[in-house]
C-alpha cells in the first residue's frame, strides 16, 4: 500500500460513508451532514488533482485476480487525470444537489409523501458508483462500473413512482442493451488480445483485423453512446431525467450521461490510440461518421427542445444535444477540438445545474413547470431569475459565460480542419440553443405576472445558496478559463491527446488567441454605454408587473391576455414536417419486432409436438459436428 493508494482508499471510503450517512441520522439534520461529506470528498479529489505532478496516478490498494475458463484476469482500479477531472465534477454536482435540498425544498419534499432519505441515498449511491467506475484501471472493472453506475442511476430515476418508474425502466431496458454490446466487446477482446489490462490490449491492437475493429468500434460507441444519449439512443434520456425528483435531475443531467463520454474516450484514445477513428466503413472514416454522429444529436435534440412546453423537459432535451459538441471535438482530435469537447464537459455540468435548480424553484414556489402558465416571475424571484439568466447564457454559448470558451474551441478546431459542413451543422444547433433559452427565460420571469402567481416569494437562502455559487461559477470560469483548463490538460495528457497552449484568460493559438479578460472588458464597456444611454435618455414610465405593454399600448390585468401561450408556434408548424415521429416510430417498431420474434421463438418451444423440433435440433447439431470434423 502506498501514498497514492491510499488517497484513492480513503475517496472510497468518504463516498461509502457518505452514503451510509443519510441512513444513521435523522431526515432534518442528515442533509447538512451529507453536504459536509460531499465536501470533505471535494477537497480530497481537488488535493489529489494538485498532488498530479508529484504521483501521476491514484492507484487503489485493493488487487484482485479471478478466473474465468481457466484464464486468470487481473482486476484493480487506478485514478489519473481523466478520471479525476469526472470525479472532480461529479463530487461538486452532488454537493450543490444535497445543499439544495437540504432544507426547505427537502422538508417540503417529504411532507408531500416524498422519501427524501432514499433519495439521498440515491445520491450518495451514484456517486460511489461513479468514482468506481471512474478508476477502472482495466476493461474488467470499467464494466463493474458501468453496471453499478447504471443501475444506482435507475434507482434515482424510479424514485418518484407512477410515471417516473415508467421513464426509469424505459432507461433500463436501453442500458442492459448497452451493456450487453460492451460486454461482447470486452469478451472478443479477451479472446483476441489474451488480457484485459488497458497497456496489454493497447500493445495487442495490431492484431485485430480490420472487420474486428470495426466490430468493437461499433460496439462500445453504441454501448457507451445509450448512456451518453447519441442518436439514435437518445429517446430515453429527457423523460427520465425530466421525471427525477427537482435536486436528483440537477445531478444527473449535470454528469450521469457523460459518463458515456467518459468511456468512450477511455476506450477510444487510451486503449486503442485514436487508431479504431482511421477505420472506414464504405470509404467513410469512422472519425467522419461519429463527427456527423455528433452534429445530428446536436441538431435534432436541439430543436426538440424547441418544441417542449414543460420546462424540465427543455432541459433534458438540451442536455442530450450539448453532449454533440463534447464529442465532436473529441473526435476531430487536435489540440483546440479536444479541449474544447472536454472543458464542454465541465461548462455544461455548471450551468445545467444551475438550470434545473432554478426550474426547481419555480415548481417550489408556483407547484408548475408548465411554460404556457407561467411569466412575469422576475419581479417576484429576481435572484432565481438571474441564476436562469446566467444558465441560459452559458447554454446559448454566449459571453462573457464558460460555455462560450468550449464552443469557441469546437467551432475553431472545425475550421481549422476545413469541415466547413459539420461547422454550419454545430451553429444551426446553437440557432436553435439560442432560440429555446429564450423561450425558457421568457415564459417563466417576463412579459406580465399572472393572477394566481402575485403572492410568490423568492425561495429560501438553503435553495438559493448553491444556485448563486454555480452563477458565480459560471461567470468565473468564463472570464478565467485557465483555471478548468488546467484540469482539463491533466485529462488529455492521461489518455495521450494534444494539449493546446493556453493561460489564465484563454488559449493561444497560431491565427487568432482568445483572451476572455479583454473580451469581457469590451462587453462590459458596451454594456455600461448602453446604460448610460438608455437612463439618460428620460423618464420611463413603470407598469405593474400584472399589467404588460406590447404592440405600442399597455395591456391590464382586465385584458386577459398572455403571449407566452404556445410561444413560437409560427416556428413550430413550419418545422413540424420534420419530427413526424422518426424516431419514436422506430423505437416502437423494433419493439413490435422483438416482439414477434419472441412470440414466434416461444410458439416454437411451446408447442404441442415439441418432440419433433427436439429431433431436428439434434440432427442438426449432429450434422454441424460431423461437417466440423470433417474439416
Amino acid at each position: 500500500m502506498n501514498v497514492n493508494g491510499n488517497l484513492l482508499d480513503l475517496l472510497w471510503l468518504l463516498a461509502l460513508l457518505t452514503t451510509l450517512a443519510t441512513l444513521w441520522s435523522s431526515e432534518k439534520r442528515g442533509g447538512w451532514i451529507q453536504a459536509l461529506f460531499y465536501l470533505l470528498q471535494l477537497l480530497l479529489v481537488g488535493g489529489m488533482v494538485a498532488t498530479l505532478d508529484v504521483m501521476p496516478a491514484h492507484s487503489a490498494s485493493l488487487q484482485l485476480s479471478l478466473q474465468f475458463f481457466e484464464v486468470g484476469y487481473e482486476i484493480g482500479w487506478v485514478m489519473d487525470g481523466l478520471g479525476l477531472y469526472f470525479a472532480l465534477i461529479t463530487v461538486a454536482a452532488a454537493l450543490f444537489a444535497a445543499l439544495y435540498m437540504a432544507g426547505e425544498w427537502g422538508e417540503r419534499y417529504r411532507q408531500q409523501g416524498g422519501n427524501l432519505r432514499l433519495l439521498q441515498f440515491a445520491l450518495g449511491l451514484n456517486v460511489l458508483t461513479m468514482l468506481i467506475l471512474l478508476s477502472s484501471g482495466d476493461l474488467l472493472s470499467l464494466f463493474i462500473g458501468w453496471e453499478l453506475a447504471s443501475w444506482s442511476a435507475f434507482l434515482m430515476m424510479a424514485l418518484a413512482g407512477g410515471v417516473a418508474l415508467q421513464t426509469a425502466t424505459r432507461y433500463l431496458i436501453y442500458a442492459m442493451v448497452g451493456a450487453m454490446m460492451i460486454f461482447a466487446g470486452v469478451a472478443l477482446i479477451a479472446v483476441e488480445a489474451g488480457s484485459l489490462q488497458f497497456d496489454v490490449v493497447s500493445v495487442a491492437m495490431d492484431r485485430f483485423s480490420q472487420q474486428q475493429v470495426i466490430l468493437l468500434l461499433l460496439l462500445f460507441v453504441g454501448g457507451f453512446g445509450i448512456k451518453m444519449g447519441l442518436l439514435p439512443f437518445h429517446l430515453w434520456q429527457a423523460p427520465a431525467y425530466a421525471e427525477t425528483p427537482g435536486p436528483g435531475s440537477a445531478f444527473l443531467g449535470a454528469i450521469s450521461s457523460r459518463l458515456g463520454l467518459f468511456a468512450i474516450v477511455l476506450v477510444l484514445f487510451k486503449l486503442a490510440g485514436g487508431v479504431w477513428l482511421l477505420s472506414t466503413f464504405g470509404g467513410l472514416s469512422s472519425q467522419t461518421l461519429l463527427a456527423w454522429v455528433a452534429v445530428f444529436t446536436i441538431i435534432f435534440p436541439t430543436f426538440t427542445a424547441m418544441r417542449q412546453n414543460d420546462a424540465r423537459q427543455l432541459l433534458a432535451w438540451h442536455g442530450i444535444g450539448q453532449g454533440g459538441y463534447m464529442l465532436l471535438g473529441l473526435v476531430m482530435m487536435d489540440s483546440l477540438g479536444v479541449a474544447g469537447g472536454m472543458l464542454h464537459i465541465f461548462n455544461h455540468a455548471t450551468y445545467q445545474a444551475a438550470l434545473f435548480l432554478a426550474v426547481t424553484a419555480v415548481i417550489h414556489r408556483t407547484g408548475t413547470s408548465d411554460l404556457n402558465h407561467l411569466g412575469g416571475l422576475v419581479v417576484r424571484m429576481p435572484l432565481t431569475f438571474v441564476t436562469m439568466l446566467v444558465g441560459i447564457i452559458g447554454l446559448a454559448g454566449l459571453p462573457p459565460m464558460n460555455g462560450f470558451v468550449s464552443k469557441w474551441l469546437v467551432y475553431r478546431s472545425l475550421l481549422e480542419q476545413g469541415e466547413v459542413l459539420l461547422f454550419v451543422g454545430a451553429v444551426i444547433g446553437t440557432l436553435g440553443t439560442v432560440l429555446s433559452v429564450y423561450k425558457l427565460l421568457h415564459n417563466t420571469f417576463l412579459g406580465s405576472l399572472r393572477l394566481e402567481h402575485e403572492a410568490v416569494r423568492e425561495v429560501p437562502w438553503s435553495m438559493l445558496t448553491p444556485m448563486l455559487l454555480l452563477s458565480l461559477l459560471i461567470f468565473v470560469t468564463g472570464i478565467l478559463p485557465g483555471i478548468p483548463l488546467q484540469w482539463v490538460a491533466e485529462a488529455l495528457v492521461a489518455v495521450g491527446l494534444p494539449v493546446p497552449l493556453f493561460n489564465l484568460g484563454g488559449v493561444v493559438a497560431d491565427g487568432g488567441s482568445l483572451d476572455m479578460r479583454i473580451v469581457t472588458g469590451v462587453l462590459f464597456a458596451g454594456f455600461g454605454i448602453a446604460a448610460l444611454i438608455f437612463y439618460g435618455a428620460g423618464k420611463s414610465r413603470r407598469v405593474h408587473p400584472l399589467d404588460n405593454y406590447a404592440g405600442g399600448h399597455f395591456l391590464y390585468a382586465s385584458n386577459r391576455y398572455h403571449y407566452s401561450n404556445n410561444f413560437y408556434a409560427g416556428l413550430m408548424h413550419l418545422i413540424k414536417p420534420w419530427y413526424r415521429g422518426l424516431f419514436e416510430r422506430t423505437e416502437r417498431g423494433s419493439i413490435r419486432m422483438f416482439e414477434l420474434l419472441s412470440e414466434g421463438i416461444s410458439g416454437l418451444y411451446l408447442q404441442v409436438q415439441s418432440g419433433r423440433l427436439l429431433l431436428m435440433v439434434v440432427v442438426l447439431l449432429l450434422w454441424w459436428g460431423g461437417g466440423y470434423d470433417a474439416l
